[in-house]
Protein backbone atom coordinates (compact mmCIF):
# COMPACT_ATOMS: atom_id res chain seq x y z
CA UNK A 1 0.00 0.00 0.00
CA UNK A 2 0.89 3.44 -0.60
CA UNK A 3 0.70 5.85 2.34
CA UNK A 4 1.99 9.23 2.54
CA UNK A 5 5.58 10.09 4.73
CA UNK A 6 5.72 13.01 3.92
CA UNK A 7 3.84 16.21 3.11
CA UNK A 8 4.47 20.03 2.05
CA UNK A 9 2.49 22.92 0.86
CA UNK A 10 3.47 24.86 -2.28
CA UNK A 11 1.70 27.62 -3.95
CA UNK A 12 2.25 29.46 -7.79
CA UNK A 13 0.43 31.32 -10.22
CA UNK A 14 1.07 31.41 -13.69
CA UNK A 15 -0.19 34.15 -16.91
CA UNK A 16 -0.69 33.15 -20.61
CA UNK A 17 -3.13 34.02 -23.30
CA UNK A 18 -3.61 30.20 -23.25
CA UNK A 19 -5.99 28.96 -20.10
CA UNK A 20 -4.22 25.65 -19.86
CA UNK A 21 -0.40 27.46 -20.71
CA UNK A 22 -1.27 30.08 -17.45
CA UNK A 23 -2.16 26.51 -15.49
CA UNK A 24 1.58 25.08 -16.52
CA UNK A 25 2.85 28.50 -15.64
CA UNK A 26 1.21 28.29 -11.96
CA UNK A 27 2.57 24.32 -11.55
CA UNK A 28 6.47 25.50 -12.29
CA UNK A 29 5.72 28.62 -10.22
CA UNK A 30 4.62 26.09 -7.39
CA UNK A 31 7.41 23.83 -8.12
CA UNK A 32 5.26 20.47 -9.49
CA UNK A 33 5.19 20.82 -13.43
CA UNK A 34 7.40 17.96 -14.09
CA UNK A 35 5.56 15.46 -12.11
CA UNK A 36 2.43 13.60 -13.07
CA UNK A 37 -0.21 14.99 -10.51
CA UNK A 38 -2.97 12.74 -9.38
CA UNK A 39 -5.42 14.59 -6.95
CA UNK A 40 -6.69 13.02 -4.57
CA UNK A 41 -9.00 13.90 -1.22
CA UNK A 42 -8.03 15.03 2.01
CA UNK A 43 -6.66 13.31 4.46
CA UNK A 44 -3.30 13.88 6.61
CA UNK A 45 -2.19 10.67 7.17
CA UNK A 46 -1.12 9.27 10.73
CA UNK A 47 2.19 9.35 11.51
CA UNK A 48 3.11 11.82 8.66
CA UNK A 49 5.26 14.51 8.62
CA UNK A 50 4.89 18.26 7.70
CA UNK A 51 7.94 19.48 5.98
CA UNK A 52 8.91 22.39 3.91
CA UNK A 53 8.75 23.49 0.40
CA UNK A 54 12.35 23.25 -0.07
CA UNK A 55 13.00 19.53 1.30
CA UNK A 56 10.16 18.15 -0.10
CA UNK A 57 11.10 19.49 -3.81
CA UNK A 58 14.33 18.06 -3.21
CA UNK A 59 12.46 14.67 -3.09
CA UNK A 60 11.12 14.72 -6.31
CA UNK A 61 11.94 13.35 -9.89
CA UNK A 62 10.89 14.31 -13.13
CA UNK A 63 8.04 12.27 -13.92
CA UNK A 64 6.89 10.57 -10.94
CA UNK A 65 3.41 10.03 -10.17
CA UNK A 66 2.90 12.31 -7.89
CA UNK A 67 -0.35 12.55 -5.38
CA UNK A 68 -1.74 15.68 -4.09
CA UNK A 69 -4.64 17.71 -2.73
CA UNK A 70 -4.92 20.65 -4.90
CA UNK A 71 -7.36 24.10 -5.15
CA UNK A 72 -7.21 25.25 -8.73
CA UNK A 73 -8.91 28.48 -10.00
CA UNK A 74 -8.59 30.92 -12.97
CA UNK A 75 -10.26 33.48 -14.85
CA UNK A 76 -10.23 35.89 -17.70
CA UNK A 77 -11.28 38.48 -16.58
CA UNK A 78 -9.93 41.61 -16.45
CA UNK A 79 -9.23 42.31 -12.59
CA UNK A 80 -11.00 39.57 -11.06
CA UNK A 81 -9.71 38.71 -8.04
CA UNK A 82 -9.40 35.07 -7.61
CA UNK A 83 -7.64 32.78 -4.98
CA UNK A 84 -6.72 29.00 -3.89
CA UNK A 85 -6.39 27.91 -0.66
CA UNK A 86 -5.46 24.57 1.05
CA UNK A 87 -6.09 24.42 4.84
CA UNK A 88 -4.58 21.88 7.21
CA UNK A 89 -5.44 20.55 10.96
CA UNK A 90 -3.32 17.81 12.50
CA UNK A 91 -4.72 16.22 15.79
CA UNK A 92 -2.46 16.52 18.85
CA UNK A 93 -2.82 12.28 19.09
CA UNK A 94 -0.45 12.08 16.00
CA UNK A 95 -1.79 8.36 15.13
CA UNK A 96 -5.15 9.79 14.03
CA UNK A 97 -5.44 11.23 11.26
CA UNK A 98 -5.98 15.14 10.15
CA UNK A 99 -7.24 16.78 7.23
CA UNK A 100 -6.47 18.51 4.30
CA UNK A 101 -9.25 21.33 2.77
CA UNK A 102 -9.21 22.73 -0.58
CA UNK A 103 -10.73 26.13 -1.20
CA UNK A 104 -10.78 28.60 -3.95
CA UNK A 105 -12.60 31.69 -4.05
CA UNK A 106 -13.75 35.35 -5.63
CA UNK A 107 -12.86 38.94 -4.75
CA UNK A 108 -11.54 37.12 -1.52
CA UNK A 109 -8.20 38.21 -0.02
CA UNK A 110 -5.64 36.00 0.78
CA UNK A 111 -6.30 36.56 4.41
CA UNK A 112 -9.79 35.77 3.79
CA UNK A 113 -9.49 32.52 1.48
CA UNK A 114 -6.84 31.02 3.74
CA UNK A 115 -8.63 31.22 6.92
CA UNK A 116 -11.78 29.70 5.10
CA UNK A 117 -9.42 26.98 4.19
CA UNK A 118 -7.77 26.91 7.77
CA UNK A 119 -11.31 26.73 9.19
CA UNK A 120 -13.11 23.69 7.22
CA UNK A 121 -10.22 21.44 7.74
CA UNK A 122 -10.18 22.38 11.41
CA UNK A 123 -13.92 21.86 11.48
CA UNK A 124 -13.50 18.57 9.65
CA UNK A 125 -11.25 17.36 12.45
CA UNK A 126 -12.74 18.54 15.14
CA UNK A 127 -16.28 16.77 13.97
CA UNK A 128 -14.54 13.67 13.79
CA UNK A 129 -12.71 13.89 17.06
CA UNK A 130 -16.47 15.01 18.70
CA UNK A 131 -14.99 18.31 19.77
CA UNK A 132 -18.30 20.05 20.60
CA UNK A 133 -18.42 24.16 18.49
CA UNK A 134 -20.98 26.65 17.39
CA UNK A 135 -20.46 26.42 13.28
CA UNK A 136 -22.04 30.38 13.43
CA UNK A 137 -18.86 31.54 15.78
CA UNK A 138 -16.23 33.76 13.93
CA UNK A 139 -12.39 32.15 13.02
CA UNK A 140 -11.06 33.30 15.95
CA UNK A 141 -13.70 32.08 18.44
CA UNK A 142 -13.14 28.18 16.91
CA UNK A 143 -9.85 28.79 17.61
CA UNK A 144 -9.89 28.96 21.00
CA UNK A 145 -12.61 26.25 21.40
CA UNK A 146 -10.29 23.93 19.23
CA UNK A 147 -7.10 24.77 21.34
CA UNK A 148 -8.55 24.30 24.90
CA UNK A 149 -9.62 21.04 23.67
CA UNK A 150 -6.50 20.03 23.87
CA UNK A 151 -7.00 17.69 20.74
CA UNK A 152 -6.18 20.05 17.48
CA UNK A 153 -2.66 20.94 18.05
CA UNK A 154 -1.78 22.62 14.68
CA UNK A 155 -3.73 24.37 11.86
CA UNK A 156 -2.06 26.36 8.54
CA UNK A 157 -3.26 27.32 5.46
CA UNK A 158 -1.55 28.22 2.42
CA UNK A 159 -2.92 30.76 -0.40
CA UNK A 160 -2.12 31.94 -3.59
CA UNK A 161 -4.23 35.01 -5.47
CA UNK A 162 -3.95 36.64 -8.44
CA UNK A 163 -5.76 39.35 -10.40
CA UNK A 164 -7.24 39.02 -14.13
CA UNK A 165 -5.28 40.92 -16.81
CA UNK A 166 -6.44 44.11 -18.24
CA UNK A 167 -5.24 42.29 -21.47
CA UNK A 168 -8.03 39.19 -21.28
CA UNK A 169 -4.99 36.91 -20.73
CA UNK A 170 -5.84 33.72 -18.34
CA UNK A 171 -4.67 33.66 -15.09
CA UNK A 172 -4.31 30.68 -12.66
CA UNK A 173 -3.53 30.61 -8.76
CA UNK A 174 -2.96 26.99 -7.97
CA UNK A 175 -2.20 25.71 -3.95
CA UNK A 176 -1.44 22.24 -3.61
CA UNK A 177 -0.70 19.79 -0.29
CA UNK A 178 2.14 17.61 -1.92
CA UNK A 179 2.57 13.76 -0.58
CA UNK A 180 5.53 12.18 -0.74
CA UNK A 181 4.89 8.46 -0.53
CA UNK A 182 6.89 5.29 1.19
CA UNK A 183 6.01 1.76 -0.04
CA UNK A 184 4.88 -0.12 2.76
CA UNK A 185 4.26 -4.17 2.62
CA UNK A 186 0.44 -5.28 3.27
CA UNK A 187 2.27 -7.02 6.58
CA UNK A 188 3.74 -2.89 7.42
CA UNK A 189 7.06 -3.84 6.45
Amino acid sequence: MLVPKYIYLTKGKGEHKEKLASFELALRAAGIASQNLVHVSSIFPPDCLLINRQKGESMLVPGQILFCVMARNETNESHRLISSSIGLALPTDRTLHGYLSEHKGYGQSAKVSGDYAEDLAAEMLASTLGIDFDVDQSWDEKKQVFRMSGQIVKTSEITQTAVGPKDGKWVTAVAAAVMIMEWLEEDGN
